[in-house]
């Protein structure tokens, strides 16, 4: 990687074409080297200043985001950041970019107040250095084919045989597609997930998952149930915790400050986890940059329950999982192909001696 990465900024918004630049001036190892107001121009300007990272609009006229990032990722092999309006249809754009090759997104700055704006800049300049350092887009895994599912099963009022809380963040969108596809309708535990996202994206977010999964998906609500074969998406700009209550365990979404940068925070959500369940608890971290959840597995471990870090080697960006790995906090380091079949070994209730002695492996294999 250069010393100074050079960006390409794609948007057909002449503002968005002067406020990006100008909100990356303030980092001197960032250098946007041109801007181009549509794909077709895009892909040129590609061609002749060979960019490290371009910043992709996908709503342009001639040629849309989506074809650009598909030429982007077939021609040039550059990371891509999409740059997304805070609409549905910008949403549901910025997702499908995700499952196509885009590196990552950040959500277009609005008549946001300067602090708005410093903090959208931050947060670009971070992906776009990050996006740098990983190199051409990568996929660690097919995606699976989504045949249509049979009808979800109805939900239960039973209580889910264990609850999983899983942090994640970039990369996370096509890692959860995967992990929810391949588990069974008839799953036993229930998944808690703090997916780093901005808030107006996670309910869309939770809407694709549900569709291509045979478990039920959804952004979680305060005051919902864990119950079995679910899965709760935290909304953006929360917190998500666990209660207990006499009705069983329930989701508690909080407005505190961020933590380690983060609203949603993995370490509010594995905390929460750890002193609500105690040696019932489990969590695993995945791809993702940043180290948001390490330190908290600890307090995961520290009560007698599960910690799983996501294989480095399968992750788009492995700092989360690294960091929980280097810190000894992960007691067992798992590939995304393999977590679905090591969440149903956790989470079944046969009362086998085989599933005891792989609980046992789970709580105290290292790798």
């Amino acid at each position: 990687m250069r010393s100074v990465v050079r960006v390409l900024v794609v948007d057909d918004s002449a503002l968005m074409r002067k406020l990006i630049p100008q909100l990356l001036q303030g980092d001197s190892s960032i250098e946007v080297v041109g801007t181009a107001m549509d794909g077709l121009l895009g892909l040129k300007k590609i061609a002749e200043l060979r960019p490290d990272v371009v910043t992709l609009d996908l709503e342009m006229p001639r040629m849309d985001g989506l074809d650009t990032l598909r030429e982007i990722v077939k021609q040039y092999a550059i990371p891509v950041i999409v740059v997304s309006s805070h609409t549905s249809k910008g949403a549901y754009s910025a997702l499908n970019a995700l499952s196509q090759g885009a590196f990552d997104f950040v959500a277009k700055p609005t008549d946001s107040p300067k602090g708005g704006l410093e903090q959208i800049a931050r947060e670009l300049a971070v992906k776009i250095k990050v996006a740098a350092i990983s190199g051409p887009p990568k996929q660690t895994f097919i995606p699976p084919h989504h045949a249509p599912f049979a009808p979800k099963p109805p939900l239960t009022e039973n209580r889910p045989t264990r609850v999983i809380a899983i942090g994640v963040s970039t990369g996370g969108p096509n890692a959860l597609d995967y992990l929810c596809s391949q588990l069974p309708a008839n799953f036993a535990g229930c998944l808690v997930i703090v997916q780093h996202m901005p808030e107006g994206f996670t309910g869309m977010f939770a809407r694709r998952l549900n569709d291509c999964s045979p478990i039920h998906v959804s952004e979680a609500l305060s005051g919902d149930l864990l119950r079995p074969g679910r899965a709760f998406i935290c909304p953006g700009n929360r917190h998500l915790k666990i209660r207990r209550a006499p009705q069983g365990d329930m989701i508690a979404l909080v407005d505190q400050a961020p933590v380690n940068g983060h609203r949603p925070s993995v370490d509010v959500l594995f905390r929460s986890v750890a002193k609500e369940l105690g040696k019932e608890s489990a969590a695993v971290i995945m791809t993702g940059m940043g180290d948001d959840g390490a330190q908290a597995m600890q307090a995961v471990q520290a009560a007698g329950g599960v910690t799983i870090a996501q294989a480095t080697d399968t992750c788009v960006v492995d700092s989360m999982p690294r960091a929980a790995i280097e810190a000894g906090y992960a007691t067992r380091v798992v590939s995304l192909e393999s977590l679905p079949s090591v969440l149903q070994v956790l989470c079944q209730d046969d009362g086998s001696n085989r599933h005891s002695r792989e609980l046992e492996t789970l709580r105290g294999e290292r790798r």
